[in-house]
């Protein structure tokens, strides 16, 4: 099976200068456990040096203590090192920006240098992540960990699709027709794709769910 997996990895590259995997659930799962040991050989397969871990995690926010969790964090980069894998930086997901201390406390837990722990907090345009990781320096660390020369980051087709999508000049609603209205993420493609469709129209899409069980 991991043989399999690599060959996908590998399958069809060409000039490529990156290649990125993404390994979706939670560490720990039972189903990810032959993908994390593809990537972990994948690894030493092709050089450690010429390989890159970004490990995505939870910090959450108790509200009633007033409190940053980082343990969660510490515990899933422990799983992740039982799987012989190293992450090179960790993006912290959090309601709010974390603050220097608890990105020095999970530097110091996990064995990842501090500068490598960023934090991503909440933001109103799924499009501002791009900028905020920027901002903090990721694309720097991930080409200066792989050793490579790459021009500074161009963001201004972000920043222009950002203010498309914070400031629409006017809206349309659409009815959309379907078995699964209620499950927020059944038609999350054609939603994506009607969001896009109003962005490039500088629109607002408002998208009304019909249950199609409900009409004839």
């Amino acid at each position: 099976v991991t043989d399999r997996i690599k060959k996908f990895i590998s399958h069809n590259i060409k000039n490529e200068d990156f290649v990125i995997c993404e390994i979706g659930g939670t560490v720990g799962d039972i189903e990810s456990l032959p993908f994390l040991e593809a990537i972990r050989q994948f690894s030493n397969d092709n050089e450690k040096k010429n390989c890159l871990f970004i490990h995505l995690t939870l910090v959450p926010y108790l509200e009633a203590a007033g409190e940053t969790k980082t343990k969660p964090t510490q515990r899933s980069v422990k799983e992740m090192l039982s799987h012989g894998l190293q992450p090179d930086i960790l993006i912290c997901r959090s309601d709010g920006v974390l603050a220097d201390e608890e990105r020095g406390k999970i530097a110091l837990f996990t064995n990842v240098e501090e500068g490598s722990v960023i934090s991503m907090p909440d933001v109103n345009s799924i499009y501002k992540i791009p900028l905020e990781l920027n901002n903090q320096k990721v694309d720097e660390i991930v080409v200066n960990k792989l050793n490579l020369k790459c021009r500074k980051a161009s963001l201004i087709d972000w920043k222009r699709v950002i203010d498309e999508d914070l400031n629409p000049k006017d809206s349309v609603t659409v009815s959309m027709v379907g078995k699964y209205t209620e499950l927020a993420d059944a038609y999350k493609s054609l939603n994506e794709a009607l969001r896009h469709g109003g962005l490039k129209n500088s629109l607002k899409v408002d998208i009304r769910y019909v249950d199609s069980e409900l009409i004839n």
